[in-house]
């Protein structure tokens, strides 16, 4: 085989191996986009009445009330949603960076997510080797709260009225 034989063998080669990393590149960017969209936060308020669930980009799939919500004050209950909504929305958003971060290493951009949800939440920075989902925390008393990015429309509300029961 002669010289220019030999390097247009090298270069088909090193055309066929990056061709494979492209694929397997690729591959983990699928795998990473579908664990960014299945992404979710759930918390619990303090007193255990309110609990939320947010799903990726921080939209609200659920919010669940104890029956110990009969019991709460409006201004109370108000205070439980939103903080739980905060909380909810800021796992959510650390689970995303944790997978970014695994994905792709840490970026200056994620620091500073990462520092925001610490200094808002003080919520502690997932470790560069975490794979597993972030414990659920309650939010700390009087927690700011923050609202999803776009609002959501319910197809259906019904009214939720608070009452003592009894005479009256």
């Amino acid at each position: 085989m002669n010289e220019t034989a030999r390097q247009l063998l090298a270069r088909i080669e090193a055309i066929d191996t990056a061709a494979a990393e492209n694929r397997m590149r690729a591959e983990s960017y699928r795998h990473m986009a579908d664990e960014l969209k299945d992404a979710r936060g759930q918390a619990t308020s303090p007193d255990g009445v309110v609990t939320v669930v947010a799903g990726a980009g921080g939209s609200i799939t659920s919010i669940t009330f104890s029956e110990r919500a009969r019991e709460t004050a409006p201004s109370a209950l108000s205070a439980d949603v939103m903080g739980a909504i905060a909380e909810a929305q800021a796992i959510a958003a650390r689970m995303q960076a944790d997978v970014v971060r695994r994905g792709l290493g840490d970026t200056e951009l994620l620091d500073r997510v990462l520092d925001s949800d610490e200094q808002l939440f003080g919520a502690a920075r997932p470790s560069a080797a975490a794979t597993a989902p972030l414990p659920v925390q309650a939010p700390p008393p009087g927690a700011p709260g923050r609202r999803p990015a776009r609002p959501v429309e319910d197809e259906h509300v019904e009214e939720f009225v608070l009452r003592k029961e009894g005479p009256g």
